[in-house]
C-alpha cells in the first residue's frame, strides 16, 4: 500500500532524514521508535507532504504522490495525528469529530461521530464538553478518534502516549488496537512509549539520527538487546 524509497528530508539547510526506505501492507501496524530528534515527527510528515522539503518516493498503491498536497493525501486515505494534537478547543468533542467528515473519501465515507465517540470510552461522556475544557489524555482520545473518524486507509500516530497517565495510556492503546482491527486499517505509529508501541503494532522500525537502523517483528527486536539499547537510551 505505502512505499517509502530513498526518501530524504531537510528543514532550511538541516538534513534531518537519510534514505529512509520502509514498506506498509495493506492492514499492517508498524511502530517506528527513537530517542527525541531521531526523525520520527519528520518522517510521517514527509508522508503527509506536511512541513518538511522531501527528495525520494512517497508511492501510494503504486503511484507515486510527487509534491501531492497534504490535503490530497487525506482525501485518498491517510489521516495524520499530530504529536501537538490541534484539536478545536472552541467546539465540542462530537463537533471536533464531525470535521474529519471532509477529509473522507468516496469509497470510504467518514462514520457518524456518535460511533466514534462510542468506540472511545472516554469520550462518551464528553461529548458536548468543548475541546478546550478536556484534560491532556481526554484531548488526546479525541486528536485520535478524529483521525479515526475519516476511516483512513493509513493512520499516522505522532507519539500519542507522550506525557499521559499509564491508565490513559492502557486505555488508548486498547482504543487504538480495536480501531484498526474494526475497519482494516493501517496504522503507522511514531513513539518512545515501548510498552504502547508493542501493544498496537506488529513490526518495528527503529530511527537513529534520522536513518533507519533496524527493521523486524517484535520477537526479533527483543533479541538484540544491545543494540536497542544503544539507540534508544538516554
Amino acid at each position: 500500500m505505502l512505499d517509502v524509497r530513498a526518501v530524504n528530508s531537510w528543514y532550511g539547510d538541516s538534513h534531518v532524514l537519510h534514505d529512509i526506505d520502509l514498506r506498509i501492507e495493506e492492514g499492517a501496524r508498524v511502530a517506528i521508535l527513537g530517542r527525541n530528534g531521531a526523525g520520527k515527527s519528520t518522517l510521517l510528515k514527509s508522508i503527509m507532504n506536511g512541513g518538511p522539503r522531501v527528495d525520494g518516493e512517497v508511492i501510494w498503491n503504486g503511484a507515486n504522490l510527487e509534491r501531492m498536497p497534504s490535503f490530497r493525501r487525506a482525501r485518498i486515505g491517510m489521516a495524520l495525528v499530530p504529536e501537538d494534537r490541534r484539536i478545536f478547543t472552541h467546539v465540542s468533542v462530537a463537533e471536533n469529530i464531525e470535521m474529519a467528515r471532509y477529509a473522507a473519501s468516496m469509497d470510504r465515507p467518514a462514520a457518524p461521530a456518535t460511533d466514534i465517540v462510542r468506540r472511545f470510552p472516554m469520550l462518551e461522556p464528553l461529548a458536548a464538553r468543548l475541546g478546550g475544557q478536556l484534560s491532556g489524555g481526554q484531548q488526546q482520545m479525541l486528536a485520535v478518534a478524529r483521525g479515526v473518524a475519516a476511516r483512513p486507509r493509513l493512520l499516522l500516530l505522532d507519539e500519542p502516549a507522550e506525557g499521559l497517565a499509564p491508565v490513559i495510556i492502557e486505555q488508548l492503546a486498547r482504543d487504538v488496537k480495536s480501531a484498526c482491527e474494526s475497519d482494516g486499517m493501517a496504522l503507522l505509529l511514531s513513539e518512545q512509549n515501548v510498552w504502547f508501541a508493542r501493544q498496537c503494532t506488529e513490526h518495528v522500525y527503529l530511527l537513529s539520527s534520522g536513518r533507519i537502523v533496524f527493521s523486524g517483528n517484535w520477537s526479533a527486536f527483543d533479541r538484540e538487546t544491545e543494540f536497542v539499547h544503544k539507540h534508544l537510551a538516554l
